[in-house]
């Protein structure tokens, strides 16, 4: 089977959106490359500003999902959608807690982290930057 990542692009703020995400997620990226890292390009000329803008970035949630992201080239529109949302499956309703309480900063509390009728302790938040979080403990597995 595949495996599937979530990739975020932003217009030059992601490095501030993935420290905060590796701190409420409390991981530490694998990768992580600005543009200005890039080799020369023939008439392809990059301001000192464009240079620090990042060219990707991951960084692993579990052993097969990883958060991946880059900064658009200036000048090149970027926007959110509600079309999409970033699930993550804590391992304790205490951790499901402090990830949904540290992805409402700043942002705007969607729904509210409570007990559902499918047996999960669950939430949604959207975060500071304009990502769509749902926070799922099942509760079955405690």
């Amino acid at each position: 089977m595949a495996i599937v990542n979530i990739y975020l692009t932003f217009n030059g703020n992601c490095k501030e959106a993935f420290d905060f995400y590796a701190s409420v997620l409390q991981q530490k990226f694998s990768d992580f490359n600005l543009f200005g890292e890039m080799p020369p390009q023939p008439g392809f000329e990059l301001s000192e500003a464009d240079k620090n803008r990042v060219m990707h970035v991951t960084l692993p949630i579990s052993k097969e999902t990883s958060l991946m992201g880059s900064d658009t080239f200036p000048h090149q529109p970027v926007s959110f959608g509600d079309n999409f949302s970033i699930s993550i499956s804590p391992d304790s309703k205490k951790e499901a807690d402090r990830i949904f309480k540290e992805l409402a900063e700043g942002g705007n509390v969607v729904m509210p982290m409570s007990d559902t009728f499918w047996n999960a302790y669950f939430g949604m938040v959207k975060d500071k930057f304009g990502v769509n979080w749902m926070i799922n403990f099942d509760s079955s597995h405690s």
